[in-house]
């Protein structure tokens, strides 16, 4: 078992930075970034490490780079601690574009991916934890007429694979010219887990040892339509209507409206409400969401300290209930400098059911104040049950003061996961970590 608690102070300085924003720098094929450094020390189970970290951000026009360089020095012999630096582990990310360009590309950590309406597949996460980061892609590509959407959860190995691709088949026609009927989308999306072990529901025991059954990969299909509704320079609405199937288990439907409004630049927001419904037992949407990959499999003990299975899949072919009900979500920007997000999901005649989404940012444009953060939850019973921490949650919060137009002193809290591993070195589940971090930051524009 490994777990890692930063409990000094962490220094940061900013080596480089530059005048305008990421995204106004985009827009002009310009260059932006940030250097950032820090030093200090870590625990990882009984042994103490000195820190030294870069972590760079740089974009060169559609480019985009992040890297997380983190070197632990122990303590005692100054020898350093190479595993954090396998599978390419201090790549944060690459990309290019933005979701919903043309021709978008992202790799590295994925911290909300989605595909279409995101009935399947919606605010992924594939790296559960710091110490256990993955690298996984995403690729879209649209040709106007027709498209595509995809995921890949860690290309180091079997993980989550999705894929959209869709076609507007009116534009094939003189009938593409039509308003609203004339940009009519069918899409139909694949995911899959394509570990062997996603489909287990229990444990096989040969000779009194437990070991994987590997029943295969679970996998989920839909087909979706999308018809929009009003376009036009301040306000945007589009209809649609989704159908999943996870095969080998249920179905179920979805239908809503997307909509998202613009006031003059100053106020943008988008929002989305949905109905589910025609659910089945054995279903749930949006298998493939920011939990999954702490709840797809975890190895336990009972009193009798006999191995139990908890799956995302044992939770699915146990389930009797349908899972019909309803999501809605909200984001505001305000002068493209604060942004506050928030999404909510309750299934009809389940009181624990309740799955939260938070999250804001101020961005670098406000003086004195620097606020960043983005929270979790899962079986929400009732309000207070939102902001308990337990291992239905994911935490991070960042507030700063900014003393100086180029110093800002700021607070880091973390609640996230540490990987638990058993004799043979795999991971066997994930257990609760806190981390509290105070920082204090330099930026000198170039």
């Amino acid at each position: 078992m490994k777990k890692s608690f930063v409990v000094v102070l962490l220094f940061t300085c900013a080596l480089m930075s530059f005048g305008q924003t990421k995204a106004a720098a985009a827009a002009k094929g310009g260059t932006s970034g940030a250097m950032k450094g820090g030093v200090g020390m870590t625990w990882i189970g009984d042994k103490a490490y000195y820190l030294v970290s870069l972590a760079p951000e740089i974009a060169f026009g559609k480019f985009g780079v992040g890297l997380d360089l983190n070197f632990y020095v122990s303590s005692t012999d100054q020898s350093i601690r190479w595993e954090e630096m396998q599978h390419a582990r201090f790549i944060r990310y690459l990309r290019y574009g933005n979701k919903h360009d043309e021709f978008y590309v992202r790799v590295g950590m994925l911290d909300y991916a989605k595909l279409g309406h995101g009935f399947i597949l919606y605010n992924y996460k594939n790296s559960p934890s710091v110490d256990n980061r993955r690298i996984g892609t995403e690729l879209d590509v649209d040709f106007g007429k027709y498209g595509v959407e995809t995921v890949y959860g860690d290309v180091t190995s079997a993980g989550v694979l999705g894929a959209r691709g869709y076609v507007r088949p009116l534009q094939f026609t003189p009938a593409g010219s039509i308003p609203i009927i004339g940009n009519l989308e069918i899409g139909a999306v694949f995911a899959s887990d394509l570990r062997k072990d996603s489909r287990d529901t229990k444990l096989d025991t040969v000779g009194g040892v437990s070991k994987k059954v590997d029943a295969g990969a679970m996998s989920v299909v839909g087909l979706d339509l999308g018809l929009p509704l009003v376009r036009s320079s301040v306000f945007n609405a589009t209809y649609y209507l989704d159908y999943a199937k996870i095969m080998n288990y249920g179905h179920g439907f979805a239908t809503g409206i997307e909509m998202d409004a613009s006031a003059f630049g100053l106020v943008n927001l988008t929002a989305k409400l949905e109905r589910r419904f025609g659910q089945t037992a054995q279903f749930t949407p949006t298998y493939f969401d920011a939990f999954y990959e702490l709840e797809r499999y975890q190895i336990g003990q009972n009193a009798s300290k006999k191995d139990t299975l908890a799956s995302k899949a044992k939770a699915l072919e146990s389930q009797t209930t349908t899972s019909s009900g309803y999501f809605g979500s909200l984001m505001v920007d305000v002068l493209g400098t604060i942004q506050v997000e928030g999404s909510y999901r309750k299934i009809d005649n389940d009181p624990n059911s309740g799955t939260l989404h938070l999250g804001t940012n101020t961005g670098d444009k406000i003086p004195l104040i620097s606020v960043s953060a983005g929270y979790d939850k899962l079986n929400i019973t009732n309000g207070k049950d939102v902001f308990t921490l337990d291992e239905r949650s994911l935490l991070y919060a960042e507030v700063g003061y900014k003393p100086y137009p180029f110093m800002i002193v700021s607070m880091l809290y973390t609640w996230t996961f540490a990987p638990e591993f058993n004799a043979n070195g795999n991971v066997t589940g994930y257990k609760p970590q806190k981390r509290i971090t105070p920082k204090v930051g330099f930026a000198f524009p170039l």
